[in-house]
């Protein structure tokens, strides 16, 4: 373990083996930090937030915030995050506003410079937020999924897996697994075709999620969740991912980004 001298550390704070604290350092009580991460300087992390193994922040990361959320009445809440997770600079992540809704960040994530996760945000695994990226509380981020340069997402929304929300794209409506978003007022543009088959898809899943995208976004006659009471009677409906893609569609309570 490497430990700077400038480094503030809390005494109910708890450091696994082998991790690096650099210069000017702020770490509050009870935080957890896990064994092999690295904190390379002016890095704070605040009270109750946990962190796993192997784990990087860049100078002047503040993780674990108080929320901003004006509910707040000085809880004892959480943020929890997981393995393997880069945190650039000036990177900013927000504790949950009551004690039983933590904000969580799954594995093997990436968060550019100046990039925002608000209060009791959900993000899954190996999601990339490009600089100054910014989601609002209570935002869902599934796994693989990317969202570009200045983006925004209004609070509530959900971003599917394996999806792109292209640059300078402001969301406030659910965001559909495996699709491009891009624009303001954004609109789902097209299939995420080279992202999908750089995680593997088959050809037979590129070609169902093709039809899928043909039916229920191009198809304009009727709404969305009509379209995608229609397309389950489709043999392509019946691959795991465009079944995926109907269930999200039918679960949406903000509307889907079309």
């Amino acid at each position: 373990m490497a430990i700077h001298e400038t480094a503030v550390i809390a005494p109910s704070a708890e450091i696994g083996p082998d991790c690096e604290i650099g210069p000017y350092c702020v770490i509050g009580d009870n935080v957890v930090l896990g064994a092999n991460s690295r904190l390379r300087s002016h890095v704070v992390i605040e009270r109750d937030t946990i962190i796993g193994e192997r784990c990087n922040a860049y100078p002047f990361a503040a993780l674990g915030g108080r929320t901003q959320d004006l509910k707040f009445k000085g809880e004892q809440t959480q943020l929890i995050i997981g393995d393997d997770n880069t945190f650039r600079e000036n990177v900013t992540v927000h504790r949950g506003t009551t004690p039983d809704t933590p904000t969580r960040i799954g594995d093997h994530n990436l968060f550019l410079c100046y990039s925002h996760v608000a209060h009791e945000c959900h993000i899954g695994n190996h999601v990339i937020f490009s600089n100054n990226a910014t989601i609002a509380g209570h935002v869902s981020v599934g796994d693989y999924a990317i969202i570009a340069g200045l983006s925004a997402v209004h609070q509530f929304c959900r971003v599917g897996e394996h999806s792109m929300i292209g640059g300078l794209t402001r969301i406030t409506q659910d965001v559909a697994p495996f699709m491009i978003i891009e624009g303001n007022p954004s609109a789902t543009r097209s299939l995420n075709v080279v992202g999908l088959q750089r995680r593997g898809f088959s050809d037979a899943d590129i070609r169902a999620l093709k039809t899928a995208y043909k039916k229920l976004f191009l198809k304009k006659n009727l709404n969305l969740s009509e379209q995608a009471a229609l397309f389950r009677e489709h043999e392509d409906a019946q691959n795991e991912h465009a079944l995926r893609l109907i269930e999200f569609i039918e679960n949406t309570e903000r509307g889907i980004v079309r």
